[in-house]
């Protein structure tokens, strides 16, 4: 049987029509799934980490350390008054002096010279001089309630250490041992850090029984319950201080939330003889090195000695000067308002004119935004931009005007961090 004729031309049309098709059709569809996976992919976002401690700029140090150690006269020295009470027995100090340091800074000081304002503004270290801690502190021991409920106000820990003898100055535990010293403060502020997480814990755990289970509320509850058990698991188990373990974003807004005694960072200010301090020896300084290697590693070490720092506050300017070359050291004051400074994680911008130069105090971190807010909130709340410069740039380059010709005036946005030394200018809307 033969095929039929018209059945074949239509076929052969269809035919036609569909190999005709691809012919056009392009070779990477821009829809399609192997061009989508050619793109570049997004770049993640950097989560900054959050900081343990109280947010802000007004940021205060304790000293804090057991009776009879050169606490209150360090405090006189360090803040050029006699607010302290320094005597030769133990809680002199009852209630806490506080007093506001200037922070040496040899960048001030050029912009000084430079502007020759009118007013002169430092960036400054709020301290305060906490009486002495005893062993039994935290139940209650030496009015221990009282003064570690002044050391959770603070912020930040300047530990003051004695590795010195002398006969006249008596010492509570009856004979000089810096690390013995060291061990009773720590295990006081564990202690009570571990009772004040035992009694939050307790009160969360009754509160949530009462919560359904399905909720984002009780959801969160339970996430804070986990970590402040882990908290807990860290200064009672681990036997570490808290600010040595390593917390997520989430888990540090718990901790901060805590206000826990063992988060505040600390420096260990160790109190030596003028003698050993002028010849840079003392046979208690390895041992509490390796103290601190073994049970806070990393955490600051300073020797200074009160004896030398009490002789030089009495001092003009120029006789502090002869009187270093003299006995052929520094003072240690200026390394120790640093270092206090910058456990606190602050730094500082300036502002300048012939009217004023002033440094002002802001958390590591910050944005442009809440760091013109430091000045007046106006300036936060209707921010448009700061022309930034950075202070070496200024020094470089001699004037404002040099700085803006070599292209180094930069005007930055809300997202901008700041960074220490930045000299800003602000604009913001009316």
């Amino acid at each position: 049987m033969l095929p039929n004729p018209n059945r074949l031309l239509c076929c052969s049309r269809q035919l036609r029509q569909l190999s005709l098709f691809p012919l056009f059709r392009p070779r990477f569809s821009p829809f399609s799934t192997t061009a989508s996976r050619q793109m570049p992919p997004k770049k993640a976002q950097e989560t900054k980490k959050a900081l343990l401690g109280r947010p802000g700029n007004n940021l205060k140090i304790g000293i804090v350390g057991v009776p009879n150690v050169g606490k209150s006269s360090f405090f006189n020295a360090l803040s050029n008054t006699s607010l302290g009470l320094a005597a030769n027995y133990p809680y002199a100090t009852i209630n806490p002096e506080e007093a506001r340091i200037p922070v040496p800074d040899e960048r001030f000081d050029w912009l000084c010279d430079t502007y020759k304002p009118a007013s002169r503004i430092p960036a400054h270290l709020t301290c305060i001089d906490i009486a002495g801690l005893t062993a039994g502190a935290s139940t209650g021991a030496g009015l221990g309630n009282a003064f570690l409920s002044h050391v959770r106000a603070v912020d930040g820990i300047f530990q003051v250490v004695r590795a010195f003898d002398d006969a006249e100055v008596i010492h509570v535990e009856g004979d000089v041992d810096p690390c013995r010293d060291m061990d009773i403060i720590q295990t006081e502020l564990r202690l009570k850090d571990i009772e004040w997480v035992e009694k939050h814990l307790d009160g969360m755990k009754k509160t949530t029984r009462a919560l359904g289970s399905n909720s984002l509320a009780d959801k969160a509850k339970k996430e804070e319950i986990a970590t402040i058990e882990k908290v807990l698991k860290v200064i009672s188990v681990d036997q570490k201080d808290v600010r040595k373990h390593e917390w997520t974003g989430k888990e540090i807004d718990v901790v901060n939330s805590l206000q826990l005694l063992t988060a505040k960072p600390v420096t260990y200010l160790v109190n030596l003889s003028e003698k050993d301090y002028i010849r840079k020896k003392n046979k208690w300084l390895p041992k509490i090195k390796a103290w601190i290697d073994a049970n806070n590693p990393g955490d600051p070490l300073i020797p200074f000695s009160v004896a030398l720092e009490e002789r030089l506050a009495t001092m003009s300017d120029e006789e502090k000067i002869e009187e270093q070359k003299k006995v052929g050291a520094q003072s240690a004051l200026p390394k120790i308002t640093h270092a206090g400074y910058a456990s606190l994680e602050l730094i500082r911008y300036f502002t300048c004119g012939p009217d004023e130069v002033r440094a002002w105090t802001i958390r590591k971190g910050t944005k442009a935004p809440q760091a013109a807010g430091v000045i007046h909130s106006d300036f936060e709340n209707k921010f448009v931009c700061g022309e930034i410069m950075s202070f070496a740039d200024l020094k470089e380059h001699g004037s404002e005007a040099a700085v803006k010709a070599a292209g180094k005036l930069r005007q930055q946005g809300k997202p901008y961090e700041m960074i220490d030394g930045d000299i800003a200018y602000w604009k913001s809307g009316a």
